[in-house]
């Protein structure tokens, strides 16, 4: 059955902060100051860093979700390389795969803390105590497990607390939330047994929200990310990079695989780089970036398990311009007014389809023609949250966009205008941009660093 997210956890998102915590204030960067680099601290740093930010969630968030969910124990199981999505946002930045098995259980205390247990893998860091049997020996082994100490150590721990629930991530519809493999629940429910095997409740919403939640702590180097994605893409977008009638547009999204890659950055996807202009462009083979085009780049990055993902516009002035023609300004204003109609609508508590359907309401109603299709983003690209729009599903996205949008969380903010250009004899171009913002923990919207509201120039 579809889930519909409550605003419940609204409230309790708006809790989350600790008077020890340093909140997400907005940095506003004035729009002529140049983006600068920032290059990434020491892998140690980088790391002690990580280790904070996974304390502060498994300490501050994941006790809270629990709590308002029900959830007695929860129960994270995997094994080398196939990995739960929730073992990336549970685990220490020096832990590159699951071990062998690696069991976490997560057990709710009377004060409201978690007891955090893991049978198999490492303390991560020391977030997790490594759990050994209590129980004397057995003189003879006895059960349908035998020869399978872990199994048989994990049904002593759930025999000794006699959780009245347990949650498994098993969902047919949130893939965040659906780690547990067929074969691994297979063996699970069995070392369980028939009467802890029917404690077993689905909450698609610990693993879903756990992972969407950002803390506050991580924004700071969040922002020095966002703004060397800005200061890549304005080198790229320049005449640094490009030379008019020689550069293609794959040396352009080569030259920034490789600039991120020397920042000592990643990425999770293939750079995107196209041009739209008054002309053909022709179908095959790298497009070479003539005066006049439109540029446009979807370019992600990612550093310390952060996630990016960006589109800028830029133009290749013609001899004699100082700056692009007044149909193309005016199709970045109505991508830019559609951004801010977006941002007035992302209110806490409202679902992602709810938010689409008022903001293409006033979309219309302000004579722009766009879509809207923007998604959560953090620790993963495509991040867990609700979905607003879809580029093929404006009425609404199914389940996904049923989801009800919480504060503290990140969003990338995708959307199109489409607009005829006078100059181009009426051919429309479309401006497609992509922007960082976030909820802070009153759920008021800010850019993450800034967004674009000016093209990048090449002379």
């Amino acid at each position: 059955m579809p889930v519909v997210w409550t605003c419940a956890l609204v409230m309790l998102a708006l809790t989350l902060l600790s008077p020890g915590l340093v909140a997400q204030e907005p940095a506003p960067v004035p729009d002529e100051a140049p983006a600068r680099y920032h290059p990434l601290p020491s892998l140690r740093e980088q790391a002690k860093e990580q280790q904070a930010w996974l304390e502060a969630r498994l300490e501050q968030v994941l006790p809270a979700l629990m709590a308002e969910y029900d959830v007695d124990m929860w129960i994270l199981s995997m094994r080398e390389y196939a990995e739960d999505p929730v073992f990336w946002s549970i685990t220490a930045p020096t832990t590159f795969a699951a071990r062998r098995r690696s069991i976490y259980v997560f057990t709710r205390q009377p004060d409201g803390t978690l007891e955090r247990l893991a049978l198999g893998g490492t303390s991560q860091g020391g977030v997790f105590q490594a759990f050994r049997s209590t129980r004397p020996a057995p003189t003879q082994p006895t059960g349908e497990l035998v020869g399978n100490e872990q199994w048989n150590l994990l049904r002593e721990l759930v025999e000794d607390r006699e959780p009245s629930n347990i949650a498994l991530n098993i969902d047919p519809v949130w893939a965040f939330s659906d780690g547990l493999h067929a074969g691994e629940a297979e063996a699970l429910l069995e070392a369980l047994g028939p009467e802890h095997a029917a404690r077993v409740k689905r909450e698609p919403r610990l693993a879903m929200n756990y992972i969407s939640l950002r803390i506050p702590e991580m924004m700071p180097r969040y922002r020095k990310i966002m703004e060397s994605v800005h200061a890549i893409i304005s080198e790229a977008f320049s005449n640094s990079v490009i030379t008019p009638g020689e550069t293609t547009t794959e040396d352009v999204l080569w030259w920034m695989r490789q600039k991120l890659r020397d920042l000592g950055y990643t990425t999770w996807f293939q750079t995107s780089v196209d041009v739209q202009r008054a002309g053909d462009i022709p179908s095959e083979g790298p497009v070479v970036i003539q005066e006049g085009d439109l540029l446009w780049t979807d370019y992600g990055v990612v550093a310390q398990n952060l996630h990016t993902d960006t589109q800028h516009l830029g133009y290749v002035l013609r001899d004699g311009e100082m700056a692009p023609p007044a149909g193309l300004l005016q199709c970045l204003a109505n991508s830019n007014r559609l951004q801010d109609i977006l941002l007035e609508n992302m209110e806490p508590g409202l679902t992602g389809n709810e938010i689409l359907a008022a903001t293409l309401a006033q979309m219309r109603s302000d004579g722009i023609d766009g879509t809207v299709y923007t998604h959560p983003i953090g620790d993963h690209g495509h991040g867990a949250g609700p979905l607003i729009g879809r580029w093929d599903a404006q009425e609404g996205v199914p389940v996904r966009g049923d989801a009800v949008l919480l504060p503290n969380t990140w969003h990338s903010i995708e959307l199109q205008a489409t607009t005829p250009i006078p100059e181009w004899g009426g051919k429309p171009a479309r401006c497609r941009q992509e922007e960082e913002a976030y909820l802070d923990e009153d759920g008021d919207r800010h850019w993450v660093f800034r967004r674009q509201n000016r093209f990048h120039l090449v002379w």
